[in-house]
């Protein structure tokens, strides 16, 4: 069966999506939905994904709480820079940060945690040097953004991962 269905929870959850995507459940479209269901899963066995392990879970619900606090803080800072631009108070630009994570799914969190607060973007990581950078909307001390990351995301995310 696990043959069949490598990720039944995916394959599923396909399947539903592409239901509600299409808004109906003609027969033709179950048909299609379940091949998509059936063959999306089966494809990313062939990328053999590494295996994940979560080590400490309750550092989830810690990590989830910060993220949504400076989610808020950063779109409330976002908001107040466009709602009264002043273009010489404001210094885009961008910081390197050396990461001591090294889990490819603690990076991917990390990118995600960056990326969907306002303000920040991950640009680059270079697995060889660790080094990661992110544009900053408004950088005013490159050191604050290095000590945000690092002891805000990146030891909870090695504690979770690694």
């Amino acid at each position: 069966m696990r043959r069949l269905l490598p990720f039944p929870f995916l394959s599923g959850s396909l399947l539903i999506a592409w239901l509600l995507l299409n808004q109906t459940t003609a027969p033709g479209q179950v048909l299609l939905g379940c091949g998509l269901a059936l063959l999306g899963p089966w494809i990313l066995t062939l990328l053999q994904p590494p295996k994940g392990r979560i080590r400490r879970p309750g550092a989830i619900a810690r990590l989830c709480w910060r993220v949504l606090l400076d989610i808020v803080r950063s779109n409330i800072a976002v908001a107040r820079i466009i709602l009264r631009p002043r273009p010489r108070d404001r210094t885009p630009g961008f910081v390197n940060i050396p990461l001591d994570l090294q889990d490819p799914y603690g990076l991917a969190v990390l990118a995600c945690i960056i990326t969907a607060t306002p303000g920040t973007l991950w640009v680059n990581h270079d697995p060889a040097t660790r080094v990661l950078m992110i544009h900053v909307l408004d950088l005013i001390e490159e050191g604050d953004w290095i000590r945000t990351i690092k002891n805000r995301y990146e030891r909870l995310l090695q504690e979770i991962f690694e």
